[in-house]
C-alpha cells in the first residue's frame, strides 16, 4: 500500500511528525504482512536504509509499534519483531472472542436503518471480491478483499455506541492478520468463507444476536485452528532441522 505523506500528518505537527507516520505506516504493513521475519532484530539504521527516513522519525514509528503490541524491546538493545506462536493466537483468538461478542450484541441490540444497508453492502462488496491474490498464484490474501473484509467486520459493530471497543477490536483484528497470512492458501480450500460471513451478517439483520455471536466465534475460531495448524507444521520443521544441524557438529 502506497502512502503519501499529504494524509500522513496525523497531529499536524509538521514534516517530522510527516515523516514518522510514512515510516511507521509502511514498517506496520510489513509487519502484518508477514514481510519481515519474525524475531530479528530492527536495528535503527536498518530501518533507516530500508524505508528512507531518518534516525529521529524512525525512532519515533518504532516506539509508536512498540507501544501498539508490534514490536518489542529490550532495555538498551533495540527493537524485535514478535515472535508467531501457539500461545499467543489462542490467547488472541479468547480475547477477540470475548470484545467482539459484547461489541455485536450491542451493535445488534442498537441496530438502525443506517447500519443495515451499510451491513449489506459490505457483504455485497466482499462477495463479489476474490480472497486471494491472483498476482502471487492463488497463495496470499487479495489485498482488495483484505480491505473490504475489514470493512465487513468493522460495520458489524460499528453501532455498538463505544469508540473504545470499536478501538479495542480493530487493534486485536490487526494482530490476528499477521496469523492469517500464514494460512490463506489453505483456508479457502477447506471453508465457505462466504458463506461463514453470510451467516453472520443475516443472524445480526434478523436481531438475532445468540445466532449471529455463535456464528462470529465459529468463524474466528476455524480461522484460529487453521493457523494453529500452520504454526505447528513450522515448529515441527525447525526441530527437525534444529536435530540436522547438532548431529552435524
Amino acid at each position: 500500500m502506497t502512502y503519501g505523506a499529504a494524509n500522513l500528518n496525523d497531529d499536524g505537527a509538521g514534516p517530522k511528525s510527516t515523516l514518522a507516520s510514512t515510516v511507521y505506516h509502511q514498517l506496520r504493513d510489513d509487519l502484518l504482512g508477514g514481510i519481515l521475519e519474525a524475531e530479528s532484530k530492527l536495528r535503527v539504521e536498518w530501518v533507516v536504509s530500508k524505508y528512507g527516513a531518518g534516525a529521529s522519525p524512525v525512532r519515533e514509528a518504532l516506539n509508536r509499534l512498540a507501544s501498539e503490541g508490534l514490536l518489542g524491546r529490550h532495555d538498551q538493545r533495540g527493537f524485535f519483531i514478535m515472535p508467531i506462536s501457539a500461545a499467543e493466537l489462542e490467547e488472541l483468538t479468547r480475547t477477540r472472542c470475548w470484545l467482539e461478542e459484547r461489541a455485536l450484541r450491542e451493535s445488534i441490540a442498537h441496530r438502525t436503518a443506517e447500519w443495515e444497508e451499510q451491513l449489506v453492502l459490505a457483504l455485497h462488496r466482499l462477495g463479489r471480491a476474490s480472497r486471494l491474490s491472483p498476482q502471487n498464484n492463488l497463495s496470499s490474501l487479495n489485498p482488495d478483499w483484505e480491505k473490504l473484509h475489514r470493512v465487513f467486520h468493522r460495520v458489524l459493530i460499528s453501532a455498538c455506541r463505544s469508540q473504545w471497543l470499536v478501538g479495542f477490536c480493530e487493534q486485536l483484528s490487526d494482530h490476528a492478520y499477521r496469523y492469517r497470512q500464514m494460512a490463506s492458501d489453505s483456508e479457502s480450500a477447506q471453508r465457505d468463507d462466504l458463506g461463514e460471513h453470510r451467516r453472520i451478517a443475516e443472524c445480526a439483520l434478523d436481531g438475532n444476536a445468540d445466532g449471529a455471536v455463535e456464528a462470529l466465534i465459529n468463524h474466528y475460531q476455524l480461522t484460529a485452528a487453521m493457523c494453529m495448524e500452520r504454526i505447528r507444521q513450522s515448529e515441527s520443521l525447525k526441530s527437525v532441522a534444529g536435530k540436522a544441524a547438532r548431529a552435524r557438529r
